[in-house]
């Protein structure tokens, strides 16, 4: 009986892929949240423009959201700056907790959020509204990229016939610094439906109107995360296409504010 009643969801599994439709759940559940929290993003996107001045512009934007993680908050920074890439800006967003002291450098610009929200999505689509440029690119705070990770990326966007956005491959490291493995995918939209190999840490994408996080409110519980989201969104109208060379150092972190990784 079991078998029988649970049978039209396999088919719409299969037919569509569990994280397509896991995704509409939280679409149908989470939406109220979601309104509140789009006017507080708008708020706070405004609020930081009027203070901070005009919004800075480079070829590349670089968003960083943070939370109470200053040791790890200024390595990811420094990997940031450090790229070979120069003509970029780096924004830091903190989700309301307050900034420790970060590098001197004019390329680097840093904001708090009013109180915290709590969402990832929030917080980085302030970063993007802060910014003026023709690519985004996004680290978390316990993250770090290898010095050619926007070379590899842009190298790729603006060749004649360029996609829309690339993301490169993953070098999933645990806790203790030592390499768990190489997350490197092919992008196929339809295997992303079923299965979660995207991540924006390894995300460059070109500005437009679907270069927006969800606004979903998503407990450690709440799956497919806002990174799978953004990128099976952005790839229905724009061209996706995979770098596969370990560009990223991901950390493997069940402690994470914002998510925990499983795959």
């Amino acid at each position: 009986m079991r078998r029988i009643a649970r049978a039209p969801w396999e088919l719409l599994k299969r037919a569509f892929g569990w994280l397509v439709l896991f995704e509409l759940r939280n679409k149908v559940l989470l939406a109220p949240s979601a309104l509140r929290l789009r006017r507080v993003e708008t708020s706070e996107a405004r609020r930081l423009d009027t203070a901070t001045g005009p919004r800075p512009a480079a070829l590349v934007a670089t968003v960083i959201a943070t939370h109470r993680r200053p040791d790890e908050l200024r390595a990811a920074v420094r990997s940031a700056l450090d790229q070979t890439v120069r003509d970029q800006v780096v924004i830091v967003v903190d989700d309301g907790a307050g900034l420790p002291r970060l590098p001197d450098d004019p390329r680097l610009f840093a904001v708090s959020l009013a109180r915290n929200t709590g969402v990832a999505g929030v917080v980085r689509n302030v970063g993007i509204r802060l910014t003026r440029s023709r690519y985004v690119a996004f680290l978390d705070d316990d993250n770090l990229w290898e010095p050619d990770h926007l070379e590899r990326a842009l190298a790729v966007l603006e060749a004649p016939g360029g996609p829309d956005a690339v993301y490169t491959a993953l070098r999933r490291v645990l806790p203790d610094g030592t390499e768990r493995d190489v997350l490197s995918v092919p992008f196929d939209r339809r295997r992303a439906a079923r299965e979660s190999f995207l991540d924006t840490n390894a995300f460059v994408g070109r500005r437009n109107r679907a270069l927006r996080f969800s606004r979903l409110r998503r407990t450690p519980q709440v799956l497919p995360r806002e990174d799978w989201e953004l990128v099976h969104r952005y790839s229905r109208a724009h061209t996706v296409r995979h770098v596969p060379h370990p560009t990223v150092r991901y950390l493997v972190n069940p402690a994470s504010f914002y998510t925990t990784w499983s795959g």
